[in-house]
Parts: structure tokens; C-alpha cells; sequence
């Protein structure tokens, strides 16, 4: 379906903007994507979980992929689901709502950003970007489109932590402090008096994948998560999307596997995938059998040593800050979120849903008994972006 077709301001040649509602329509922009390659900054922003977001949760949700093209190549990409909250629509980015990692647009230059952003001022439908990176120029280039026609408002949200590898990041427990440090030597002893301790970190064939998959969802089971039915062998929906997108990454051999074995047995996993010379960790999971020994931080401390020595970057820890990432680093990739209303009826009438829906919460916080309200913050705190995705370990005094 063509939003339009005609010729920008700027160009020569004919473009045409076009949204896509099927999974085929989405399957089809594969070839394109090597116009992203030099302005892509999260894995998020990957054909391979364009494409799983779009498999897997558009049983549930209108697919509404805006796409800039010129000579039939996609320039730029806004990868929306359609979402209808208590009566009132509104376009999100694709897995915002399930997974809340961070997200973008996509665009191969500047120009067609902002192309792509006149055609989203186009919809006359209200936008949802939530976690979007700080200095992303999707951000200046919808308020640019949507000045005195649209109410933009931006909001800090939810950031992830990352570690900035140097030489000395090739012992990771030199740069904890002197008590985390003696606690990892002391968890590691611990591990092999249980039998010998071994790392694997795999780039697997995809071949081997279903198996490793298997392994690696069956350790993160043998946990809390497991109990709490979060694990993603317990959660067939965001289990399945991690099976399409560990697919897509082994094909362009971005995938790791990582697991550290105690004896004949696997104490950890980790599933990740390298992006922009960065480590970027996606899951983590324990064998709860193995608590005494810290077995998510050994295996953070080896996979950070393996991504020093390969020269990468940054270590990235996806979900949001959390005590146990704490442990290993206080740096931080701020985000924002943005809430966009077109001046049109549709976009009034969300605005003001959302600013009473706002105010009625600010009310009932300070209506709250204290205890209460501890008590709420809790479970807020629970529920924010990547909590309960974690290891939740910490090395032991």
C-alpha cells in the first residue's frame, strides 16, 4: 500500500513511501538492508530481529512498516506495529511492548531520515519510540517534521549499562573493586573442588543451533525464572522470538552461545551477538544448583575477557541497570522515549488520555499509605524495562 509516490524535496529521482502489513512484505526488505550498514547502531536495528519481531508477534498486532524507497531499494525504514489501547490507536516500534530493549529507525543518510519522518507526520497517527539512544538523529529529525503540527514530548527512559573495553579489560577482575575481586577468585575455587570449570564461548553452524538453543533455555529454567515461569522455556511467545533471531544472527555469524560447565554439567548460558566491534549480552541464565559458586559472574568475567581480546569496543549489558550489573560497571548509555500527537482529532483525544492518565496516577501515589506506596515501588521496579531478565546473581562475600 503506497502512502504516495512523488519526488522529494531535493532529489531528482521519483521515491515512494510504502507501508507494509505482512510478514512477506517484511521478508522482502532483506536485500536492502546493506544501506543501513554504515548507520546502524543497535542490534535491535537488524534484519534478523526486524524480522523475528515481525514473526512472532504479529498474531497480535497490525504490522504498519513504513518504508522510504528509491529505485526500488528501501532508504529508510520505521518498523511500527499498530497498537489500540482503551479505544485509541497509535504506532510503536515492533517488539517495544514485549521485549522493551532499546530501539531506532532506520535510514542509510540524513536526507532520508527526514524524508521518512515527513511520511510518518503523514499518518496523522499518534507515535510511541521508546528507548530510543540519546543522541539519535531520529530524534531531532521528528521534531523537525512535526514542529507546529504535531505535540512531541520527550522523557528520559530506562538506559543500559555498558563496560568501554581497554587492554586492561583482558582481566576483568583486576577492575573490580578488591572485595568483588577476591569474591570471584573465591567462587571460582569453589567451582572446581565440583569438578574441572570450563568456558565455551560458540559461534555456532546452523546446524547445531536448535541443540545449543535447547541447552542453553533448559539451563536458564533451573532458576528462578523457571518458577516464576519468565524462563523463555516457559514463555512460548518470547522463547519463539529468540529462536528466529538466534536463526537470522548464526546465518551472519553475528550469534554467541556461551556456557561455563562445572564437571559434566552447565552452570550458565549466555546468548549474545557482536554488533559494531560491541558485545552486545541479550540472556543470561543459572543453574540455581550451582548458587555457591557464582556461576553468571564467572561467565561474565570470561566472555568480557573474550571481547577484550578480540579488540571490541564495549561490553554491553541489554534489560536496564540492575545491582548485579553494578558490580561490574556504573557507565550507562542514556535513552529517551518519544510520545508524538499529530494535531488532528485522533491525536488530541490520545494526548489527553495520556495526560489524564498521568495526573490520575501522580494523585493516587501521594494518596497512597506509605507502606503501600514502598510496596508499589516494588512491584514498579519489577516491572521496569529488562527486570527479571537477568542473572540477579552477585558474587557471594
Amino acid at each position: 500500500m503506497f502512502l504516495y509516490t512523488g519526488t522529494s524535496k531535493g532529489e531528482r529521482s521519483a521515491s515512494s513511501h510504502a507501508l507494509l502489513t505482512t510478514v512477506a512484505e517484511v521478508n522482502d526488505l532483506e536485500g536492502s538492508w546493506g544501506s543501513f550498514s554504515g548507520t546502524m547502531t543497535l542490534p535491535m536495528q537488524q534484519f534478523s530481529w526486524i524480522k523475528a519481531c515481525a514473526s512472532t508477534f504479529s498474531a497480535t498486532q497490525e504490522l504498519n512498516v513504513v518504508v522510504c524507497a528509491a529505485a526500488g531499494r528501501a532508504l529508510a525504514i520505521a518498523p511500527f506495529v499498530h497498537r489500540t489501547i482503551g479505544g485509541n490507536g497509535h504506532l510503536e516500534l515492533v517488539g517495544l511492548n514485549e521485549l522493551s530493549e532499546p530501539a531506532d529507525l532506520l535510514w542509510s543518510d540524513l536526507g532520508s531520515l527526514e524524508r521518512l519522518a515527513e511520511a510518518l507526520l503523514r499518518l496523522q497517527m499518534p507515535l510511541v519510540l521508546g528507548r530510543l539512544p540519546e543522541g539519535s538523529p531520529s530524534i531531532g529529525a521528528l521534531r523537525r517534521a512535526f514542529r507546529g503540527r504535531g505535540v512531541v514530548l520527550c522523557r528520559e527512559d530506562a538506559g543500559y549499562p555498558v563496560i568501554s573495553l581497554d587492554e586492561s579489560w583482558k582481566r576483568p577482575e583486576d577492575s573490580l573493586s578488591t572485595r568483588r575481586s577476591s569474591d570471584l577468585r573465591r567462587a571460582f575455587r569453589k567451582a572446581e573442588k565440583a569438578g574441572t570449570v570450563r568456558t565455551e564461548i560458540l559461534v555456532p553452524r546452523p546446524e547445531e543451533l536448535d541443540k545449543l538453543l535447547d541447552l542453553a533455555f533448559a539451563v536458564e529454567a533451573r532458576s528462578w525464572k523457571g518458577r516464576a515461569k519468565t524462563a523463555l522455556a516457559a514463555d512460548g511467545v518470547r522463547g519463539s522470538f529468540f529462536r528466529h533471531f538466534a536463526e537470522g544472527a548464526c546465518r551472519d555469524g553475528s550469534l554467541r552461545v556461551c556456557f561455563l560447565h562445572v564437571g559434566d554439567r552447565t552452570a550458565a548460558m549466555q546468548l549474545a551477538v557482536e554488533c559494531n566491534d560491541q558485545f552486545w549480552l541479550l540472556k543470561i541464565g543459572y543453574d540455581e544448583e550451582f548458587s555457591y559458586c557464582s556461576p553468571g559472574n564467572l561467565l561474565l568475567r570470561d566472555t568480557i575477557k573474550y571481547a577484550a581480546d578480540r579488540g571490541l569496543h564495549s561490553y554491553v549489558f541489554l534489560g536496564s541497570v540492575e545491582p548485579w550489573t553494578a558490580v561490574w560497571t556504573s557507565s550507562e548509555r542514556r535513552c529517551v522515549s518519544l510520545r508524538i500527537y499529530p494535531v488532528n482529532l485522533r491525536g488530541m483525544a490520545a494526548l489527553a488520555k495520556a495526560a489524564g492518565t498521568a495526573a490520575y496516577e501522580r494523585v493516587r501515589r501521594l494518596l497512597e499509605p506509605k507502606g503501600a506506596r514502598r510496596e508499589s515501588d516494588k512491584r514498579e521496579g519489577a516491572e521496569l524495562p529488562g527486570a527479571g531478565q537477568g542473572n540477579a546473581e552477585t558474587p557471594r562475600a
